[in-house]
């Protein structure tokens, strides 16, 4: 009887999870991503796994020092055009003015490739400063710089996945995901097959990053001449003169969100690497990307729920958007809570088996780790949710008040009780923020709801 109580129950969670159109929707469209996803993190696992028997532990944190060491540059220049495309081409797409539309992807293109070429320029000038502090290793400066070449062909990435996310093109950003993780991976096999060492397996993922990011410009290029003609580039950018403001408080608004995450969750591998050395930073690579499977899929649901909960504020729905958080919410915790109870049963045997014995002081970081990714996960949305309702610069603030916490909380416990300690701080970064924004996100319908009913 229990047993069929749970299958009524299981059935009846399905028809109300898939119940709404807007539900079905994300969950298709994310599913491209996930389809992305899933191979993506498989060939990342494998990639992982050759770099870090190829590497050991020191050389699989200095790759891992190298490569972030451009995101977070890039990260610090970029502006988010992608969620400003979303938002506001999305606007005037919703709005039947197609010329607007089409000036607003311009602007986010033409700053976009200017952000993306300053942080290349910072690239090259820091790199001796990140071979010294992060490396612990002057001749690896030159590694820093060939990596960096990656920000250059991402001149208009950001913006190129806001507009194929806008016209649910989802299917093609996935498809150029599948080939970017493709090539790094048969790249990855080829070095390790021939015995190569760091240079070789750094170049692996910068030719893979190099397909992917200009396959996806070229697509979205080539799906802007579809919508809004050949000449779109020409379109002026005076129509947007009114807007201007508004789309510069929301950019510098997101900018310092990105910014601040740079010292709380986007660069742990670099503070780890800068106070403990490059092994500690291998182990806690490893922790993070096993981490990763817990994310893996819902990771996708941002980007497919993004352009639905902007076009529901745009319309007032309330209720759809409330419908919208509620199931997203749902459905990600379901998958978390499965995915998490597998890597707590069966991670120190993976470890073990797949990436060597070396690798098991990972095991202590991924626990603590998925403390944290529960909730973070579960609420997935509370921050794209504040981009549509107009608050991109709550996270922000937010970000701002953690982040100081989180940077004192790592120069004191860190030195101390090493990546275990960043873990922590990490998981509680988490659940902090989570809460808090997740709170606002709820006044804010409500106060808007109640408005409406006294209009």
């Amino acid at each position: 009887m229990r047993l069929n109580d749970l299958r009524v129950w299981l059935t009846k969670q399905f028809h109300r999870l898939f119940s709404n159109e807007l539900v079905r929707r994300i969950i298709k469209n994310s599913s491209y991503l996930f389809g992305t996803t899933g191979v993506a993190a498989a060939a990342s696992m494998l990639q992982g796994i050759l770099a870090a028997r190829l590497l050991g532990a020191a050389g699989f944190g200095i790759l891992g020092a190298i490569t972030l060491f451009s995101s977070v540059i890039n990260n610090l220049a970029s502006f988010r055009m992608g969620e400003l495309v979303v938002k506001y081409v999305g606007f005037y797409t919703e709005q039947a003015d197609p010329q607007t539309a089409a000036a607003t992807f311009k602007l986010a293109a033409l700053v976009e490739t200017a952000a993306s070429i300053v942080a290349f320029g910072l690239v090259v000038i820091l790199a001796p400063v990140g071979a010294a502090l992060f490396t612990k290793d002057p001749q690896t400066a030159p590694l820093f710089v060939l990596y960096g070449l990656v920000l250059l062909a991402n001149l208009i990435s950001e913006s190129s996945t806001g507009l194929l996310q806008i016209f649910d093109r989802f299917g093609r950003i996935a498809s150029l995901g599948i080939l970017q993780s493709l090539v790094t991976l048969g790249l990855i096999a080829i070095v390790f097959a021939a015995g190569g060492g760091l240079t070789g397996v750094l170049a692996a993922y910068l030719v893979g990053k190099l397909t992917g990011a200009l396959g996806l410009s070229i697509v979205a290029l080539i799906e802007a001449q579809r919508r809004w003609g050949s000449g779109w580039w020409k379109t002026p950018l005076r129509p947007l003169r009114p807007k201007l403001g508004e789309m510069a408080r929301f950019a510098v608004s997101t900018n310092i969100s990105a910014s601040i995450s740079l010292f709380t969750k986007d660069s742990e591998l670099l503070w780890v690497s800068w106070l403990r050395g490059p092994t500690e930073a291998g182990y806690y690579k490893l922790a993070l990307a096993l981490a990763n499977m817990v994310q893996m899929p819902v990771e996708t649901l941002p980007q497919a729920t993004y352009p639905e909960l902007s076009r529901q504020v745009a319309r007032d729905d309330w209720r759809s958007v409330r419908h919208i958080l509620q199931q997203g919410s749902r459905l990600a915790a379901a998958y978390s809570l499965a995915a998490t109870l597998f890597l707590v049963i069966f991670g120190k045997s993976l470890i073990s088996l797949l990436y060597s014995p070396e690798f098991l002081p990972s095991y202590p970081a991924l626990l603590i780790l998925l403390v944290g990714l529960l909730v973070a996960n579960s609420f997935y949305w509370r921050r794209i949710a504040l981009l549509a309702l107009g608050r991109a610069d709550f996270p922000a603030k937010v970000n701002a008040a953690l982040a100081l916490v989180k940077v004192v909380g790592t120069l004191i416990f860190v030195p101390r009780f090493g990546y275990l300690a960043s873990a922590a701080l990490l998981s509680a970064f988490y659940w902090a923020g989570s809460f808090i924004n997740v709170a606002k996100v709820r006044s804010l319908i409500s106060q808007k709801q109640a408005k409406e009913g006294l209009g």
